[in-house]
């Protein structure tokens, strides 16, 4: 089992590009980030919303890896965490790379799986112009690559803060790698 770092925890109650940083949020199973915008059962991101109401919320909880951060900044861009709106802020986990399925242990109690990649939006060039290239791009084939971070939905309830460990759980063959979701 792998062992990552929760480094920032962060939400907001209105649809806001930004999350604010907290002390700790409550994941709420089934739901999401307890206060959030963006839980619930169904769909909450307007574009969804606008597509099919009844759509299961499979974007409950949105983690970016902090490595990100420091990759941009090398890039000249200064993102602090909550800004790209994630909920929670991973060191030492790979999550791009993780397979459909995988559970993430968080803190004493928290249990989120993940269901797939964030599929980012013009918002991020609106906050940053040139951001979204460096978060979208392509690899040596010409397949699309999304590295803003992926989605998960809450399998169990906790409170989450900074400095809880991460415990990487994969599930059974064959894997499934992310897709937008």
């Amino acid at each position: 089992m792998a062992y990552g770092t929760v480094t920032a925890v962060s939400s907001s109650a209105g649809h806001t590009f930004g999350k604010e940083s907290r002390e700790s949020v409550t994941l709420l199973a089934g739901l999401g980030v307890e206060g959030d915008a963006h839980a619930g059962v169904t769909v909450k991101h307007r574009s969804r919303v606008a597509q099919d109401p009844t759509q299961p919320n499979l974007r409950q909880v949105h983690l970016i890896h902090e490595e990100l951060f420091t990759e941009l900044a090398d890039a000249g861009f200064t993102v602090a965490p909550g800004e790209l709106g994630e909920n929670l802020t991973t060191r030492g986990i790979d999550l791009l790379a993780l397979p459909v399925g995988t559970r993430l242990g968080i803190g004493d109690d928290a249990v989120v799986e993940v269901t797939g990649l964030r599929n980012p939006c013009l918002q991020i060039e609106a906050f940053q112009e040139g951001l979204l290239k460096q978060v979208v791009g392509r690899d040596a084939t010409g397949a699309i690559v999304r590295r803003a971070g992926v989605m998960s939905v809450v399998r169990r309830g906790g409170v989450v803060r900074p400095g809880d460990p991460v415990a990487v759980e994969l599930p059974a063959g064959p894997h499934r790698p992310l897709e937008r979701v």
